[in-house]
């Protein structure tokens, strides 16, 4: 467990070092992104650390939950080599940074637009972090997958050397992709918020029938719609290219898509996608 940078520069990395970073709180979800990291490097390091540059609001850095000493016990038991839990003063030294990474276009649709700033909050702490911990690969979760593929863009443009993995989204049995946020959901609002893994599921087995892009995202809306008014307030709902995030051609698409959605349920934002592919190109 180590708090400083100097703590983690002076430990040596073993033969191949992965690295997990998470905000804390941690669930099912993390622990099987240490899984994964644990089976494929030597060493695993995780850093806990609220990231302050990826609020837009006081008040959601203020209530995000911080539990460190369960968090540290649950990586314990996953036979964690490090802990890097960092205080906001040691991350950034003389208050907020003035030289920051831009997410540019691909950090200004879907969750940019509605959190203005998030992302180059997000890639200016997940530079540092691999700076610091001198990772070789990085485990990023597919539920945030326009994190994931900004990280992979800016691991690209700017010549990391990072292998960047994506691991599968985490669910409940009910279907509920976890999230630290989930937490905050009531017993009503929980039962409401089902409706955002059942409409990425309707696309994504919409295009298994092989019906083309238009028609996948009229099978996600029509679930959509199934929410009773004013339970569910969707932000989007979108197909869009998994590596660029703009949206899917409605013909002539190459690969796999990716359907995302965000909505309000209650007071808690929350966020869900799933991989669109169609067995037969010709559909699409």
């Amino acid at each position: 467990m180590v708090h400083t940078v100097a703590e983690l520069r002076a430990l040596r990395p073993r033969e191949t070092r992965a690295v997990v970073m998470t905000m804390g709180a941690l669930h099912a979800g993390h622990l099987a992104l240490v899984r994964e990291a644990r089976r494929r490097a030597h060493e695993v390091v995780v850093t806990i650390f609220v990231n302050p540059l990826q609020f837009s609001s006081a008040a959601d850095l203020e209530t995000y939950p911080r539990t460190l000493d369960t968090d540290v016990a649950l990586l314990r038991a996953e036979g964690v080599d490090v802990v890097f839990a960092p205080s906001v003063e040691e991350m950034y030294p003389g208050a907020q940074p003035q030289v920051r990474i831009v997410a540019g276009r691909m950090g200004e649709v879907l969750e940019g637009e509605h959190r203005p700033g998030h992302f180059d909050g997000m890639l200016t702490v997940v530079h540092k972090l691999l700076n610091l911990t001198a990772g070789d690969v990085a485990f990023f979760g597919q539920k945030d997958a326009q994190q994931l593929a900004l990280v992979r863009r800016m691991v690209a443009d700017l010549n990391m050397g990072i292998d960047v993995v994506a691991v599968p989204t985490v669910r409940d049995p009910d279907g509920l992709a976890l999230s630290s946020r989930n937490v905050h959901l009531s017993p009503t609002d929980r039962t409401a918020a089902l409706v955002l893994s059942r409409t990425v599921l309707a696309g994504a087995r919409a295009a298994e029938q092989g019906r083309p892009p238009a028609e996948v995202l009229e099978a996600a809306r029509a679930e959509l719609a199934t929410a009773a008014p004013g339970d569910v307030r969707t932000d989007y709902l979108e197909l869009v290219d998994p590596v660029t995030m703009s949206p899917y051609p409605d013909v002539g698409g190459a690969g796999d898509a990716l359907l995302v959605i965000a909505a309000q349920v209650g007071t808690t934002r929350l966020i869900d996608n799933a991989v669109v592919s169609w067995a037969d190109p010709g559909h699409r």
